[in-house]
């Protein structure tokens, strides 16, 4: 599973704070995505985070969790934990320090453990508010992010995200430039088969995630599989 996760084109954010039919689950656990990533910035319990996850667990899909926070970093039941640094902001909680407090509080498997180099560029976004994350970055600054994430860091993953909002593809673009063995994920406001196809361009894999909640979520979300495929 730690090498599959690379080859995944698209991938299903699903936030444990906000709700789903069991019909509306089945649709999304059946429409091609490649794996299921359960994540939110706001709201996250053990409780509705373990809740998500019997829900969806029996379907056999890559189930991943990304903690926003140490409390909501499990390892049971979970193949993978995505777990991000927000290298675009000055406070170094979201950089190093939760993760530093998370290590000397628990047992951690770290053969499940995936580091991500999240670029938040959405100031409006639940997670560009509480990290305070610098949004306001041109194509050099991303992709001097990138690059130091990616060849000073070696994080595996560099994210944009963009969250709740469809982001800039020539800023998409110098990440995907800047990088040479970190695979690129884009997560925000792909709601279409014309904006999975835009960012894919660009990225390795696609996020969706609100779209999903959204009316005619789930078609939106089997015409981006199409799309990436």
């Amino acid at each position: 599973m730690r090498k599959k996760w690379k080859s995944w084109v698209h991938v299903t954010k699903l936030d444990p704070d906000k709700h789903l039919s069991p019909d509306a689950l089945e649709d999304v656990v059946t429409s091609g995505t490649d794996a299921l990533m359960l994540s939110g910035t706001l709201n996250v319990t053990q409780e509705n985070l373990q809740r998500l996850m019997d829900q969806v667990a029996s379907h056999g899909l890559p189930l991943v969790v990304e903690p926003a926070g140490p409390e909501c970093a499990i390892f049971d039941g979970i193949d993978l934990l995505f777990v991000p640094s927000v290298v675009n902001t000055n406070d170094a909680r979201w950089i190093i320090g939760k993760h530093h407090a998370w290590v000397l509080e628990a047992k951690v498997q770290w053969r499940k453990v995936v580091p991500e180099a999240y670029i938040v560029l959405n100031p409006a976004s639940a997670v560009g508010r509480v990290t305070g994350a610098d949004c306001g970055l041109n194509a050099a600054e991303v992709a001097g992010y990138a690059t130091v994430a990616d060849r000073y860091f070696r994080f595996p993953i560099v994210y944009i995200e963009y969250s709740g909002t469809y982001g800039d593809p020539a800023l998409v673009r110098a990440a995907s430039e800047a990088l040479d063995t970190a695979v690129l994920y884009y997560g925000g406001g792909i709601n279409s088969a014309e904006r999975a196809a835009e960012m894919a361009r660009f990225a390795d894999t696609i996020v969706v995630g609100n779209a999903v909640y959204e009316a005619d979520g789930i078609e939106a979300l089997r015409a981006t599989v199409r799309a990436v495929r």
